[in-house]
């Protein structure tokens, strides 16, 4: 288990506004993660979820507030540090598996990788923990040296998510993970991230455009609306007795599909 004081936020955000030009990406947004808890962020496409994780995970700059990981301000912090937090505490889940993986390197090369960033050096130990983080995520041990361009979809999606946990790190971005999978892979898909995020007692803020897989996945909602939250509070609460008059016509269209 981490280190992580229970008592205090593991990652705190003030005011965080991102422009892009004239127009908002996001603005004066501020909240509250704890330790063990997953944060879901909903809204249409164009809503600004998208830049608020880009600049919640350090991949995009903000334009004003902080963001404050374990008490420190990591708008501020010095690249080089950021960069080995980004490898090592941090984790980042693309849409797009293809975004997050090295698609010339074997699966298991894939996942030993980011072993090596944090300085494991073991050729065996490295395979070995692959090995058994490919059994987790649902890939068999056979296909450890093939590539991920000969795995499936729903497959490279495990593979990107084992190559992001098997550091341990306490702060997992995701965004729209099971975004593009079919129905069937996005049920496997979920129920196993669900497990391994109890399991591991991750830290998660995870985008998506589904509300079925925030009322899964997410302890608390934040939804998003031309850059601004309008509505934030406990997953349930926010579904089953939406306040925000576009809360309410966003959970009223799923009800409707």
């Amino acid at each position: 288990m981490h280190d992580v004081s229970l008592d205090q936020p593991l990652f705190r955000v003030e005011g965080l506004t991102k422009r892009y030009g004239k127009r908002i990406g996001c603005a004066d947004v501020s909240f509250d993660l704890w330790p063990g808890e997953v944060l879901g962020i909903v809204g249409e496409s164009g809503s600004g979820k998208s830049t608020l994780l880009g600049c919640l995970a350090g991949h995009m700059q903000a334009d004003e507030g902080k963001i404050l990981y374990r008490g420190r301000n990591t708008l501020t912090m010095p690249e080089p540090e950021r960069r080995v937090l980004s490898r090592t505490e941090w984790a980042f889940v693309h849409q797009n598996p293809r975004d997050g993986l090295r698609m010339g390197v074997s699966a298991g090369g894939n996942v030993g990788e980011r072993l090596m960033a944090i300085g494991a050096r073991n050729y065996g130990d490295i395979r070995e923990t692959a090995a058994d983080w490919l059994g987790r995520v649902e890939i068999a041990g056979e296909r450890i040296d093939d590539r991920p361009r000969q795995f499936s979809g729903g497959m490279q999606q495990r593979l990107q998510i084992a190559r992001n946990l098997v550091t341990s790190p306490r702060l997992v971005f995701m965004d729209e993970p099971t975004g593009g999978l079919d129905v069937s892979v996005q049920a496997r898909l979920l129920d196993l991230l669900r497990g391994l995020v109890r399991d591991m007692g991750l830290s998660v803020i995870i985008v998506t455009h589904d509300l079925a897989v925030a009322r899964l996945l997410a302890d608390r909602l934040m939804v998003m609306k031309d850059g601004h939250v309008i509505e934030h509070g406990l997953t349930d609460q926010v579904l089953d007795d939406p306040q925000a008059a576009y809360t309410q016509l966003l959970v009223s269209s799923v009800l409707q599909v």
